[in-house]
């Protein structure tokens, strides 16, 4: 067995039309981007990240702390470099001009296309699957939706976070340990991949193995903020983090069908609910729901811990993601959209096939109506109500499955240890 589990007789070669398929799912990918690139899509949030182009544009990149910025250095670099690439933003504080939004949604989806690509090379040893794999990324209603028409970057930090477990996956665990600190450099909802990494770390090469990676992992994440300590960049960002905390998004689910969602529509019809209000002394709903992300954390740690194969790291990445998704408060609806990416490296499976189509589902129509494209879908996918009942029980039974997978999965055939397994 190889450490992606495949054996060398097992593996098919590409044929031409293989190849011209896979080649035709990208240009679709490509196609369907374009033209959803020069629209104004989320509008507010367009507008937030222009803003901060333009700070950054006018005071520097070591002074991109200065504002309300909430993403990490590597974004803040990427906004750098669109700023000096297009003098425009010195000036520009909207996006307004279709060309202008186009700039700032293009590294999101040039970051679908490397991802698709990446799910392809991970499953190159089945051609098919390696097609299918690429398909579920670059042609997903809800993965076009997020980059391409919002312009959101999570398939910048996925693409990283994706990276490290291939990484992971063939015994290159330092650099696994360097790609999973770019991930979470780039936006914070990548602090819910820590846990699993760690735990294949610690099972892989014990706790030298864990403290190299945090060593190694530490080491990114110091040179990445150096730019920004002389004008208090990492201080400025904690406080900006905070900010959002526990004043902007202080509510139980920002339009995220989840558990909390379900509190929302009984006791409020769908209304936001703070998340800090105290219901037993200084305990708050939001200790609450973190405390129950913790604790099936823990078993994802352990399930992983027991059985370190590249299967049981994939599952458990896209278990923590849902874990966090249904049971953490101040959750976007946006915020499953890693159990899309970890999924396609399991789409040979069965069950991970149908988990996967079972999810893209819910999770699409909570995007569509949360945030819905035209006031016909609205009507037809209101976020409230019965729909987001069910939406929000649908995702909490996808979690309860992937959950048992995860622990019910014994080492075998598909799921081969890293070569530095114990």
């Amino acid at each position: 067995m190889t450490s992606s589990g495949v054996s060398p007789a097992a593996r098919s070669a590409w044929t031409t039309p293989q190849i011209a398929v896979l080649g035709l799912v990208v240009l679709a990918g490509v196609v369907a981007r374009l033209a959803l690139l020069p629209t104004r899509g989320l509008a507010g949030d367009i507008d937030q990240f222009i803003v901060w182009v333009h700070h950054i544009s006018l005071n520097g990149l070591g002074n991109a702390y200065d504002q309300n910025l909430t993403f990490g250095p590597v974004m803040a670099f990427v906004w750098a470099v669109i700023g000096a690439a297009d003098p425009a933003f010195r000036t520009i504080t909207n996006g307004s001009d279709p060309a202008v939004s186009a700039i700032m949604k293009l590294p999101a989806s040039l970051a679908d296309i490397a991802t698709g690509l990446l799910v392809a090379y991970a499953l190159r040893a089945r051609p098919r699957w390696a097609i299918v794999g690429a398909a579920s990324i670059l042609l997903h209603p809800a993965v076009i939706d997020v980059s391409a028409w919002w312009g959101q970057y999570e398939s910048i930090y996925l693409l990283t976070a994706l990276g490290a477990v291939l990484l992971a996956g063939s015994g290159h665990n330092g650099w696994a340990a360097a790609a999973i600190a770019l991930s979470l450099l780039t936006k914070p909802q990548a602090l819910v991949l820590l846990p699993p990494f760690a735990a294949w770390f610690w099972a892989t090469g014990g706790w030298r193995g864990l403290a190299r990676a945090a060593a190694i992992g530490g080491g990114v994440i110091l040179l990445l903020w150096l730019p920004f300590v002389p004008a208090g960049g990492p201080l400025n960002y904690l406080r900006n983090i905070g900010e959002y905390q526990g004043e902007i998004f202080n509510v139980l689910s920002v339009r995220a069908w989840n558990s909390w969602w379900l509190v929302q529509e009984a006791v409020a019809g769908g209304a936001f609910v703070r998340d800090d209000s105290a219901i037993l002394g200084p305990l708050t709903l939001r200790h609450v729901g973190y405390g129950l992300a913790g604790l099936l954390e823990l078993a994802i740690a352990a399930a992983i811990v027991q059985r370190p194969t590249t299967r049981t790291l994939i599952l458990g990445l896209t278990a923590s993601v849902l874990v966090f998704f249904a049971f953490a408060t101040q959750m976007h609806e946006r915020y499953a959209f890693g159990a899309l990416v970890f999924l396609a490296l399991l789409v040979e499976k069965p069950a991970a096939r149908w988990l996967s189509i079972a999810f893209g589902v819910v999770f699409t129509l909570n995007l569509l109506a949360a945030i819905p494209p035209t006031p016909e879908i609205g009507a037809l996918l209101p976020v409230t109500g019965p729909l987001g009942i069910v939406g929000s029980i649908t995702i909490l039974a996808i979690t309860a499955a992937a959950m048992r997978w995860l622990v019910a999965t014994p080492p075998g055939p598909g799921a081969a240890p890293s070569p530095r397994g114990p």
